[in-house]
């Protein structure tokens, strides 16, 4: 089996572990609400639930993307990593109490580190042109699985039989169902993925050819435009397999199946407050905190709220999520569309105005809902709406600056402290949300406030925000001699 053959199965198996971390998430968030009140946990057990897999995230992140950094290996690390899913999610079906709920969303949760490597994995294996394309690719699997997630609960929430000692119902079906899924990846990737060499060799070769061409030529743009054609066809027909055979394209002739021997350390000149305290690293850490607190506090408030105003059960918030899902890969279609006219920190400071906007409308009309039972429900979607809109644009630029304005070699460590970052704000989100369900006012004012910081910090540091340039020129000038 070739490179290319290799470096396709390889994203495809990446792409089926992020569809299915949607899926979780998906078949779980409608019905975790529930599950807790019928084992007498207090409100606030929903906050904690929601954030315990989170902190366990946030903590085996950076130690996951090390691990990859030291060995270039992910496959260990995804096998590993998915034990932890399959407990996890075997311990939420048992479901006896209510904090054998909130263990098994910390356990599940370490799996989720995993993400860190495969980050790091996706830098070291993409040429700079392409890597956005890429992230934006597996950023597009997720959301896929959120929207085909409730589509399962619409028959999960059928099962009610026994399974030996264990009751199997529509609030432990998704913690089974989600065990067995997570086992069967196992297999995928045993058999699909592989640790294939970086190309960092292969992308200087490349780029002097790029500079005979010219980055303006026609040829040029024809391609980014096939490759955007092909990548909006994945998201619509949700198959990562068509993005991965345009991608492949582009990648030269097999290199040799496994990387020449490397003993150097890529932490041996590494400095983080070198590596992190830069104000352009800042402002996107910053931005990547403010934006998945602000997602991940309206989320927690989102089922209380449906249910106090709408009489929403299982069902409905299962349609909800899924239509959530089709808004969400539609913006992609737009971030992708957008991508060849704007720069990243543009459609970064255009997703930040949406997320504003959507935040000052849910503080005027959703803190204290008014009217019938029509207009309320019409505030609701105009506000659900424009903070989904939001997400992609936000979501896939401070992405693919980071891994641009962030060293290479260690690229692993640098995604998991960024993703560690995500998991901070993810934990406090539904906390300062799940205390505060009772008071809008309070919550989403905090919410509004942060999202001014970043704007204020966005505009002091736009000038920094770019795509450097002087590491595409230190390439050339290395391979000019």
């Amino acid at each position: 089996m070739d490179y290319r053959q290799k470096r396709k199965l390889s994203f495809i198996t990446i792409g089926l572990t992020f569809l299915l971390s949607g899926i979780e998430y998906a078949v779980i968030l409608p019905t975790i609400w529930r599950y807790l009140q019928l084992l007498e946990a207090p409100p606030y057990f929903l906050g904690l639930g929601l954030s315990a897999f989170s902190f366990s995230g946030l903590v085996s992140g950076p130690v996951f993307g090390h691990w990859s950094d030291k060995t270039r290996t992910t496959k260990t690390i995804i096998l590993f990593s998915n034990v932890f899913e399959i407990v996890g999610n075997f311990m939420y079906f048992m479901g006896y109490s209510k904090w054998l709920l909130l263990s098994s969303r910390l356990v599940a949760g370490i799996g989720a580190g995993a993400g860190s490597s495969i980050f790091g994995f996706l830098t070291r294996t993409t040429l700079p042109d392409e890597r956005a394309r890429v992230f934006a690719a597996v950023m597009a699997c997720r959301q896929a699985g959120l929207l085909i997630g409730p589509a399962f609960n619409i028959f999960l929430r059928l099962c009610d039989f026994k399974l030996g000692p264990f009751i199997v119902n529509k609030y432990t079906s998704p913690g089974l169902f989600m065990c067995g899924m997570w086992l069967l990846m196992q297999f995928a990737v045993m058999g699909l993925y592989w640790d294939i060499p970086p190309l960092d060799s292969f992308a200087e070769q490349q780029m002097p050819l790029r500079e005979v061409r010219g980055e303006e030529d026609e040829p040029l743009m024809s391609l980014e435009d096939d490759d955007r054609t092909a990548v909006a066809d994945s998201y619509g027909s949700l198959n990562p397999e068509q993005t991965e055979t345009t991608l492949s394209s582009q990648i030269p002739p097999s290199p040799p199946d496994s990387p020449p021997p490397d003993t150097s350390d890529p932490f041996e000149n590494f400095s983080a407050s070198r590596e992190f305290l830069r104000e352009e690293v800042v402002v996107l850490l910053t931005a990547q905190f403010i934006t998945l607190f602000n997602q991940t506090a309206l989320e927690t408030m989102v089922t209380p709220l449906t249910q106090k105003y709408f009489g929403f059960g299982e069902l409905g918030n299962s349609v909800m999520y899924s239509l959530c899902g089709v808004e969400v890969i539609a913006g992609f279609f737009l971030v992708r569309w957008l991508s060849r006219v704007l720069e990243d920190r543009v459609v970064l400071a255009v997703g930040l105005l949406i997320c504003s906007g959507a935040c000052v409308w849910c503080l005027i009309f959703l803190a204290n809902p008014q009217g019938g039972l029509g207009f309320e429900l019409f505030e609701f979607i105009i506000g659900v709406f424009l903070q989904l809109l939001g997400l992609p644009f936000v979501a896939v630029s401070q992405v693919s600056l980071f891994s641009k304005v962030t060293a290479e070699k260690t690229q692993g460590f640098s995604q998991g402290v960024r993703r560690s970052v995500g998991g901070l704000a993810t934990i406090l989100g539904p906390l300062w949300a799940g205390g505060l369900i009772g008071n809008l006012y309070v919550m989403l004012g905090m919410m509004m406030l942060l999202l001014t910081l970043i704007m204020i910090m966005m505009v002091l540091s736009y000038e920094k925000l770019v795509e450097p340039p002087r590491v595409e020129h230190a390439q050339d000038s290395e391979n000019g001699g």
